[in-house]
């Protein structure tokens, strides 16, 4: 079925001007040089940290270039673990700023905002989806390029489940239990748990239990304020029983385990379960093309309507440096990336995103099963917004030692919520 990704975008993003210039070619006047002569060539740096993308983006480059002359792009790549924050606050205390570089946004968008442009004016802000536009807009001001809307929960193999007889998507944390005994007294190895990679539970994997919160907002800002805790707070103490779930029934060694072997576990059909989401789609199909995988929430309670949800959010928003001297090119560079054929085709087809504008088409299968399913969950009002860009700085690193330690068994739930809590507390 295709999947046409129609929005109305809220009249408090529209912007009253659009730049013709900023999908302009070098011919515009933007890029430096003289009519008629040889131009100028200016280097736009970009600074990112998604790793699954970077043969993609070489290939963009490329084919960008080839358009732009008088552009030359230089993509740097820091992820897959290691910190991209320190990496970032690195280059700018060196006076080396990246020209382009990503943003979670909330408050990396307060942090960062004094450095940003406003972007309010570009022609493809117009056609955001209202849910990508939030955690980047600022005062009416949109601040970045959404890349992509990216979500996550268990991804499973759906015909693991079928053979251990689960015929009904779990919902609940009764229903996945039952679903993991099935499975282990069928042979399959119901979890692969990467959790040596602590964004997966420090930034990802802890935002549920925020989310299972009366009100997200209301407890971050008594967090802030004093006036709330991580300890004793049920929704924690639930998404610990939740993690512990994965590990009575997961691989061997997982605080050993890496993101690539994890994927490898499961695209092997070794296990029948991975908190992961659609960014791990195209190692998937590089390894066993064509699965029947799916996507399940990752429940903290048996009330189904309240927490059979699966997450969804913006990882990714390119920001532009507004002390770059090559601004305008870089300005040129992002309205190409999602207005060009090529830029929207790999968007979808070589990256697997769901678009993160309405002017952008896919079908589940220019996506991939995970993010089709994902956005069956949107359609349906079944998804919580992924919190982890509403935490102090550096706060995700701190939960992910934090939660390693409970995982490893150094600490009980109760010293383990008093570890979070000061993590805040240190750095709110």
């Amino acid at each position: 079925m295709n999947k046409k990704f129609t929005y109305v975008l809220s009249t408090v993003l529209i912007s009253s001007l659009v730049l013709a210039a900023c999908g302009g070619k070098a011919e515009n006047g933007n890029n430096g040089g003289s009519a008629g002569g040889k131009q100028e060539q200016k280097t736009v740096t970009v600074f990112q940290f998604k790793t699954e993308i970077v043969e993609g983006l070489n290939e963009l480059k490329t084919a960008f270039e080839a358009e732009h002359p008088d552009i030359k792009l230089d993509i740097q790549t820091v992820g897959g673990g290691a910190d991209y924050d320190a990496a970032l606050k690195t280059k700018f205390a060196s006076g080396e700023g990246p020209d382009i570089f990503s943003n979670n946004g909330y408050a990396k968008l307060d942090m960062w905002k004094e450095r940003l442009e406003d972007l309010s004016d570009q022609p493809w802000v117009q056609d955001l989806v209202p849910l990508a536009a939030q955690a980047i807009t600022s005062e009416d001001k949109v601040y970045g390029l959404p890349l992509d809307l990216e979500g996550f929960g268990f991804v499973y193999n759906k015909d693991l489940f079928a053979k251990a007889g689960v015929t009904t998507p779990p919902k609940t944390f009764s229903e996945l239990e039952a679903a993991a005994k099935k499975l282990k007294e069928a042979g399959i190895t119901p979890f692969a748990n990467a959790y040596q990679e602590w964004w997966l539970v420090g930034s990802q994997g802890i935002s549920v239990a925020f989310s299972n919160q009366d009100n997200t907002d209301e407890f971050i800002k008594g967090l802030n304020e004093g006036t709330q805790s991580i300890v004793g707070n049920e929704h924690f103490e639930n998404w610990a029983k939740l993690m512990q779930l994965t590990l009575d029934y997961g691989n061997k060694n997982p605080l050993t385990t890496d993101y690539n072997t994890q994927v490898t576990m499961f695209a092997n059909g070794e296990a029948a379960m991975m908190q992961e989401g659609n960014w791990a789609q195209t190692m998937i199909d590089g390894i066993t093309p064509n699965m029947n995988i799916g996507v399940l929430p990752m429940p903290l309670s048996d009330d189904a309507e309240a927490t059979g949800k699966v997450t969804i959010g913006v990882p990714v928003n390119l920001v532009v440096n507004k002390d770059s001297k090559v601004k305008e090119e870089a300005k040129v560079f992002l309205n190409w990336l999602v207005t060009s054929d090529i830029g929207k085709e790999y968007i979808v087809k070589k990256f697997k995103f769901i678009p993160a504008m309405n002017t952008i088409e896919a079908t589940d299968e220019d996506m991939g099963p995970i993010a089709a399913e994902l956005w069956d969950h949107v359609e349906r009002g079944e998804i919580f917004p992924h919190h982890a860009g509403k935490f102090p700085d550096g706060v995700a690193q701190e939960f992910g030692s934090a939660i390693q330690q409970f995982l490893a068994g150094k600490s009980d739930v109760k010293s383990w919520t008093e570890n979070m809590q000061a993590a805040w507390d240190k750095l709110k």
